[in-house]
């Protein structure tokens, strides 16, 4: 009996923390969103549901390989609310990541989302740090059919640590997870943080700022 009640106990305790850990549910069968729509809410307002067709449920293209001939050797091709409609109000979210030899998609925060990472080619170098004060990187080299996961909010990169190009699928648990890279968030801000602030938070000369701000 105490076994019954404390497998029973295990398993609200993951459902409800599913049920935490992504958007709220919806209250429908479906609300897909109506992007051009003039209401303004958390998400997207609904389409109407009459005018909802099997193309708002679809999306092609991640079988095709991402342009990684930037300085980062990496592309991300995202499937989120913006270009899935059908998306809206369910919570999840994907995406391909390509990586180049040598690339690296770059430390960056989702904050909306935890995150899934299936290497289906290659060897990738996945890796999050953790919150104030401990700041403890924890990371693996990947290979193919392996799966890692990347908390909530949590700074986080990847890169190709193979000979060949390495290619992931990505799960989110948002509709919207968004994304902060941290260089161009510090150093790229709109207006600038002052360089001597940056300066003096990274305990560099005012020079070293100015040169990271115009290699963005």
């Amino acid at each position: 009996m105490a076994s019954h009640f404390v497998s029973l106990g295990l398993i609200m305790l993951i459902t409800s923390s599913f049920s935490l850990a992504s958007d709220n549910s919806p209250l429908q069968d479906f609300c897909v969103a109506d992007l051009n729509g003039p209401v303004h809410v958390n998400g997207f307002a609904c389409k109407d549901p009459k005018l909802v067709n099997a193309d708002d449920f679809l999306f092609r293209g991640l079988h095709l390989a991402g342009n990684t001939s930037n300085p980062d050797g990496s592309q991300s091709t995202r499937v989120t609310v913006a270009q899935l409609p059908g998306l809206n109000t369910l919570g999840i979210s994907m995406a391909r990541l390509d990586i180049a030899p040598g690339g690296v998609n770059v430390p960056h925060t989702h904050p909306r989302a935890a995150e899934m990472v299936l290497v289906i080619e290659g060897s990738m170098q996945v890796g999050f740090v953790t919150s104030n004060p401990e700041n403890r990187l924890i990371s693996k080299v990947l290979q193919k059919g392996d799966v890692f996961i990347i908390p909530d909010g949590l700074v986080h990169f990847q890169s190709n640590v193979g000979h060949g190009n390495a290619v992931a699928i990505v799960a989110l648990s948002s509709q919207n997870p968004d994304l902060i890279t941290a260089t161009n968030a510090v150093f790229g801000a709109n207006p600038d943080i002052p360089n001597d602030l940056l300066a003096k938070a990274f305990q560099v000369d005012v020079k070293v700022v100015d040169q990271i701000q115009s290699n963005l």
